[in-house]
């Protein structure tokens, strides 16, 4: 089994004491429960979490709450016996059990049903649970870590997330971490480089200021989106003479990136039709991706039929 770990990009004091707090919790058995916007990273320290600790050779499971019908969560979680419900021609194995003694990840936990989080409660507490239209009582040895991107205190008070639950979980907050914005932005060229077929893409020096001082409301997925489409429509502009790298200047990355470089806003030479803009990024990842569309579509951040309608509309092969 390779010793190597997935990375964790910081040097934000706070990002380096969740580092420090992860290596601590994880060679313990305790539940975790992982807060913070969406794009902060959760998947990633979750699955760090596993790696770090004892469990990383055993299974790694992960179910989004939030994706499922409310009627198939139980079936998921806890599995189900044949003739359980309408539909159960056979019996069905549950994460709880399938997980051995690894690490069952909950995204969107606070996506559960009010009775799903009873159960849930009840399987945290004596880490036992029957299957659905089962008699068997089954013992869960597997860690367990929940996912949300949602203010749980607020939805304590507001009634749609039980506070026993909520008290049961550990918390393990995801924090602002403005310092690793540059750091982060490095990591990730590194895979956009290879993905694209660019390895001298480097950011200029008036990116690096506008992507610190831009908010990331879409946190690292946000950066991670915004990079691809810069190196992306990057295609053929100017490198630098004395070392030959590829120059991601501003203009490359989105307007809502660029409107924070600063004097953007006093710049307005050069604009061109929104349509323009688009028909050119949406040929240029195309080409990027060698025409394929699933791909072209996730980089741009849009459905395959969308792009496939865009480039119908724009006459791109």
């Amino acid at each position: 089994m390779s010793s190597e770990r997935l990375p964790w990009i910081a040097q934000n004091p706070a990002a380096l004491r969740l580092f420090e707090l992860a290596e601590k919790v994880a060679i313990a058995p305790t539940t975790l429960l992982i807060t913070g916007e969406s794009g902060t990273g959760k998947d990633h320290l979750a699955r760090l979490v596993h790696e770090l600790g004892p469990r990383r050779d055993a299974p790694f499971l992960k179910i989004d709450c939030a994706s499922l019908p409310p009627n198939l969560v139980e079936s998921e979680l806890f599995g189900h016996e044949r003739g359980a419900f309408t539909g159960a021609v056979e019996r069905k194995l549950g994460r709880f059990e399938l997980g051995g003694s690894g690490t069952i990840v909950l995204d969107e936990v606070a996506a559960l049903s009010t009775g799903a989080q009873g159960k849930l409660l009840r399987v945290l507490q004596e880490r036992t649970f029957e299957r659905l239209g089962g008699t068997e009582t089954l013992h869960i040895e597997a860690r367990l870590i929940a996912l949300t991107n949602v203010d749980l205190p607020a939805a304590v008070k507001a009634g749609s997330f039980r506070e026993d639950l909520f008290f049961r979980l550990n918390v393990l907050m995801l924090r602002e971490r403005r310092a690793d914005i540059l750091l982060l932005a490095e990591h990730l060229l590194v895979t956009l480089r290879v993905i694209h077929g660019r390895a001298h893409a480097q950011l200029s020096n008036a990116s690096r200021r506008m992507l610190v001082a831009y908010s990331w409301p879409g946190n690292i997925r946000e950066l991670r989106n915004a990079l691809e489409r810069a190196v992306v429509f990057s295609r053929g502009t100017r490198s630098e003479p004395t070392t030959g790298k590829d120059i991601l200047e501003p203009g490359n990355f989105p307007e809502t990136v660029r409107a924070a470089a600063p004097g953007a806003a006093d710049s307005i030479s050069g604009l061109r039709s929104l349509e323009d803009v688009e028909r050119e990024v949406i040929a240029a990842t195309l080409e990027a991706t060698h025409y394929q569309i699933s791909r072209s579509a996730e980089a741009l951040g849009i459905s395959r039929k969308t792009l496939l309608e865009k480039r119908k509309k724009y006459g791109l092969k």
